[in-house]
């Protein structure tokens, strides 16, 4: 009884290891279809939805056109406004002179000055907001541009879930 019973243990450790490495290699050899991390997802648009996937770095990253000129933003929902570098701002033909910085902001770099701006419509996809309240900023006291809630809080609605923001007018 001893002796089947020490047969049968031989049986299933030779039988499971097998299998065990059957279905590794199985596994393996399947194509994954998992979104890599840093990998960036075109945005996708539907009429006035657009949906925007993070990048790496969680950040929802878009190229929006603003009075006609594409422009690149980081989403971000903790800014007040639109914020704008200098140098963005002048290539979409918003050149402030050195009398319109009249606004302080606080950034994580301390107190800057800013100018004010309205921008006359911003274009996300099928979305369009006009009459955007903007600040124009120093180049080198910010490194992206800030698509603010002065843009977001015009929406219908704006969500984040799994990786992915919802924007929809």
């Amino acid at each position: 009884m001893i002796r089947l019973l020490m047969i049968l243990a031989a049986i299933l450790l030779v039988g499971g290891g097998t299998l065990t490495r059957f279905l590794d290699s199985a596994v393996t050899a399947m194509p994954s279809k998992a979104v890599q991390p840093d990998a960036r997802r075109p945005p996708v648009a539907s009429g006035r939805t657009m949906t925007l996937s993070s990048g790496r770095d969680a950040h929802y990253e878009v190229t929006a056109r603003v009075d006609g000129g594409p422009v690149d933003f980081i989403v971000d929902t903790g800014a007040t406004l639109v914020i704008l570098r200098e140098s963005d701002a002048g290539r979409i033909g918003i050149r402030p002179s050195p009398a319109d910085y009249t606004a302080t902001v606080s950034t994580a770099n301390g107190k800057i000055k800013a100018a004010p701006a309205t921008l006359d419509r911003v274009e996300l996809g099928g979305i369009t907001v006009y009459d955007v309240k903007a600040l124009v900023l120093p180049d080198e006291a910010l490194w992206r541009n800030l698509l603010g809630m002065s843009f977001l809080s015009r929406l219908k609605r704006y969500e984040v879930a799994n990786g992915r923001m919802v924007l929809e007018q």
